[in-house]
């Protein structure tokens, strides 16, 4: 790696474009965007520098109306359908909701399995997509398997003695590709005496539109999400994505105060002594996602939550310290590192895993795609799915 791709080296060209010394042009681009954002750096900076923030302003530079790069293009131009599906879609996730049906439907047909197969995408990124949907399901309006619904309700009220209310984000993305986290999260809360309220007004984190320069989309989206669960007398705003949970925490809110991961909120809470979890005697190795481990710092609290599982062996994969290449949509914009680091993880998990899991819904996809092709048997999803499936959770 280049002195210009490192984060030294990336902040010593952001102050030469800021102070004219250097042009803004794609070359100076094209380092911006090979950065991860995994904010590994942050961690072991003597000076604290918040080179996430930093980096986002930098975009947000770059993306700026009136920019004007010598030959008119930066390193990476979004399609129109890209374009479209970030607007029309991830801003207005509620969308997903019509949308989840028509995916289940395509599923069933074995449309997936057949595109991945054929070439008609060939190597385009919506190829890339398609390989990482994972199975869909439906949101549950009770703990029975054939209560289904489009979406989910308001309020789902504790089993039990009742012990305090939380709120639960969905997200974007995950609305339509991690239902079953979300359905797993209100199960368990549900189970130790929590009222778990979701506010149907809540809306996408804006972290993808805040990564990708465009600041004001961002603000908005924050702004909706605040509104969204005022006036909902909360202990906590819980979110199952780690991506989500690190925006969320930033939005330097009293809001921004009360979210926590869904495995940290497991792990502390009370009321597990009433609480029948049936044996698994299988090795379960666990993926640190980077805003898991470098911002949040809380990395602890999926194996904390797991060793809860009587006979597990919850281990740490290999390699945590590094990133899988999923990174938002850096899977898109910069494929070659991406599937380089995605390789490293893969190459780190044995065949006598059974279960792999991720607290991060853009980890999961990421690697799953790869998983599906090299180690099929191995499952993988989030820590509280697994737990909640201990829990008798019907799937």
């Amino acid at each position: 790696m280049s002195e210009a791709d490192s984060p030294r080296g990336r902040i010593a060209q952001i102050r030469g474009v800021a102070s004219g010394h250097i042009p803004m042009n794609p070359r100076f681009v094209q380092h911006i965007d090979r950065c991860l954002t995994c904010r590994s750096c942050e961690v072991v900076c003597p000076n604290h520098v918040a080179y996430g923030q930093l980096i986002d302003k930098t975009r947000a530079m770059i993306a700026a109306p009136l920019l004007s790069l010598s030959n008119g293009k930066t390193a990476i131009q979004k399609s129109w359908l890209r374009k479209l599906v970030e607007k029309e879609f991830i801003a207005k996730p509620t969308r997903f909701d019509t949308l989840r049906s028509l995916f289940l439907f395509y599923q069933k047909l074995g449309l997936q399995g057949l595109l991945n197969r054929s070439s008609i995408l060939k190597k385009t990124k919506l190829a890339e997509l398609n390989t990482q949907l994972p199975q869909i399901h439906m949101p549950r309006t009770s703990s029975s398997k054939t209560d289904v619904s489009k979406s989910w309700r308001e309020i789902y009220f504790p089993i039990g003695k009742p012990c305090g209310e939380v709120g639960l984000f969905l997200g974007c993305v995950a609305r339509l590709a991690d239902v079953e986290t979300l359905n797993a999260s209100i199960y368990v809360l549900n189970r130790l005496g929590y009222t778990v309220h979701i506010p149907p007004m809540q809306t996408c984190c804006g972290a993808l539109h805040l990564h990708g320069g465009d600041t004001k989309t961002a603000s908005q989206l924050a702004q909706q999400n605040i509104a969204a669960f005022d006036g909902i007398n909360l202990s906590a705003i819980i979110t199952t994505a780690s991506g989500c949970g690190i925006r969320l925490a930033e939005y330097h809110s009293d809001f921004s105060t009360k979210v926590v991961d869904i495995s940290k909120f497991l792990a502390i809470a009370d009321g597990w002594g009433n609480i029948k979890i049936v044996p698994l005697q299988d090795k379960i190795v666990v993926h640190d996602p980077c805003t898991l481990r470098n911002v949040l710092r809380c990395s602890e609290y999926p194996y904390t939550l797991l060793t809860r599982i009587p006979g597990a062996q919850v281990t740490p994969l290999a390699g945590n310290d590094q990133c899988c290449g999923a990174a938002g949509t850096y899977f898109l914009d910069q494929t070659v590192m991406a599937k380089a680091l995605l390789n490293n993880k893969i190459t780190a998990l044995s065949n006598n895993t059974r279960y792999l899991v991720t607290s991060n819904i853009g980890c999961r996809m990421h690697i799953s795609s790869a998983l599906r092709n090299t180690i099929p048997e191995i499952k993988i999803l989030h820590p509280v799915t697994l737990l909640a499936r201990q829990m008798n959770m019907p799937y």
